[in-house]
């Protein structure tokens, strides 16, 4: 092995360590999160974090939780193994939000064992977590261990922590329980979220602090306070906002929000009769699957200003994926919708589709393929940037309407109706289908796609029919 060669094996593997170990970036370069600094030198017992999206704050809760389990916490004396938990609204969020922001920062090395609650642990990192055993720098081993809201305060119950972090406001009984777990070692409670639920105990007993104690501390952080966020990102969450929706979710203060996701949307712009599509504005299926729970399917199209059009839909639950592959090609039959060159229909779909189930050796999307679908399952499934998206479509910086969808699309129109923030920094994982393969599918399309070659007289006349028909009502 030539010199070269080894050089050049030498900086692979110090940029897989480099890679493996992100701890060491957190907040070590010369521009520094102050507010996070803060939160991890506090020695308070109850510490918590107000603030809007991307403000950072997730960022810091899973960082002092990686400090605990390591033992390595810069700020103060960690002897031995510890045992913690990280407590999120619903397995969902766990699996999306939390546990993956942990993940972000723990080195595969230190992962000593792991326990599923679904999923394989040769790829947990896709699945639901139940614990994850890490080796700590003394040589022993901590345990994070992962929970949801939805289980109930019976399962919070008979366990001694070291600390507890809960993503996102928790019920109330939920921590008080989780406050007894700590009281035996004089563990740590600690929490970030966003304030969208309006003045409930949190506001009481940790803004207020109503009862004195010595033990609570808070702090809000607003975009302003995060340095790796650029002024862009700002000014385009801002632009899909109203003005008490940017209180909670740019500044972290306590309102009543907790109404519709989506205030912009309105029967009488984005609902319109359907028409016949240029074939070239087909574009792609996206799916939502759903076994017990309604299976979600949509139709989309592009015209030649990037308008995105849903001209149709297949929803149905309690079915097998032999029954929605058989709906899906009679109505793609019905609008000639093109296929691939194997003559496979194209469509997006929930990552989860990639998971076996113990009634299955296959996955969903191996299912969809044998019925000649061809599902893409690399989907974006940040919900926030997903939401803001959608928004942004609803209307844009010129106030006008980008997505509009046919009023034969009924459920996919009720979904908008309905679909409502919930407890913390989610919308309520309720009759949400539609919501879900929409985002998947806005997610997919070009930002600043290019303008299409100028059209034809033919195009241009069914335009003009199609604005016709818009514009009719």
């Amino acid at each position: 092995m030539d010199v070269m060669e080894k050089l050049s094996r030498i900086e692979s593997i110090l940029k897989t360590r480099k890679n493996n170990n992100k701890l060491q970036t957190y907040n070590a370069g010369k521009i520094k999160h102050k507010k996070q600094i803060a939160f991890h030198k506090c020695n308070k017992k109850n510490r918590w974090v107000f603030g809007g999206n991307r403000t950072g704050k997730t960022e810091c809760g899973a960082v002092e939780v990686i400090f605990f389990a390591r033992g390595c916490h810069p700020y103060r004396k960690i002897n031995g193994a510890t045992v913690g938990w990280v407590v999120s609204l619903s397995t969902q969020v766990q699996r999306d939000v939390a546990q993956q922001k942990i993940l972000n920062y723990l080195n595969p090395e230190w992962v000593m064992g792991v326990s599923m609650l679904s999923g394989r642990k040769d790829d947990y990192k896709n699945g639901i977590i139940d614990y994850i055993l890490i080796k700590n720098i003394f040589g022993s081993i901590s345990k994070i261990g992962f929970k949801s809201c939805d289980q109930g305060r019976e399962k919070f119950q008979g366990t001694s922590l070291d600390y507890v972090w809960f993503d996102e406001e928790p019920p109330y009984e939920i921590y008080s329980e989780c406050r007894m777990r700590v009281l035996d070692k004089d563990g740590d409670i600690f929490a970030t979220m966003t304030p969208l639920k309006g003045q409930t105990f949190v506001y009481d007993e940790i803004f207020l602090n109503k009862f004195n104690d010595e033990n609570v501390w808070c702090e809000f952080m607003s975009w302003q306070d995060n340095p790796y966020l650029s002024k862009q990102a700002v000014l385009a969450m801002k632009s899909s906002m109203n003005s008490d929706e940017l209180k909670s979710r740019e500044y972290g203060q306590f309102l009543e929000v907790g109404g519709r996701v989506y205030p912009e949307f309105d029967t009488n712009v984005h609902v319109i009769p359907p028409f016949d599509l240029p074939s070239d504005w087909q574009d792609k299926l996206s799916i939502d699957p759903g076994l017990k729970n309604p299976l979600s399917c949509h139709w989309y199209a592009v015209d030649w200003d990037g308008n995105v059009y849903c001209v149709a839909e297949h929803y149905a639950s309690e079915k097998d994926i032999e029954y929605h592959s058989s709906e899906i090609h009679r109505i793609s039959e019905n609008l000639h919708w093109h296929t691939n060159s194997n003559g496979m229909l194209e469509a997006l779909i929930d990552s989860a589709a990639n998971q076996t189930t113990l009634s299955s050796a296959k996955s969903v999307a191996d299912l969809f393929y044998e019925h000649n679908i061809l599902v893409n399952t690399r989907v974006n499934k940040d919900v926030f940037s997903g939401i803001q998206r959608v928004k942004s479509y609803l209307k844009n910086g010129q106030g006008k309407a980008k997505l509009f969808i046919f009023d034969t699309c009924v459920n996919m129109i009720r979904e908008f109706k309905t679909y409502r923030w919930g407890r913390g920094d989610s919308p309520v994982k309720e009759d949400d289908h539609c919501m879900d393969e929409l985002r998947y599918y806005i997610m997919s399309r070009p930002e600043n796609k290019k303008p299409e070659p100028k059209p034809n007289f033919v195009q241009l006349e069914k335009e003009r029919r199609l604005r016709a028909l818009r514009y009719k009502r």
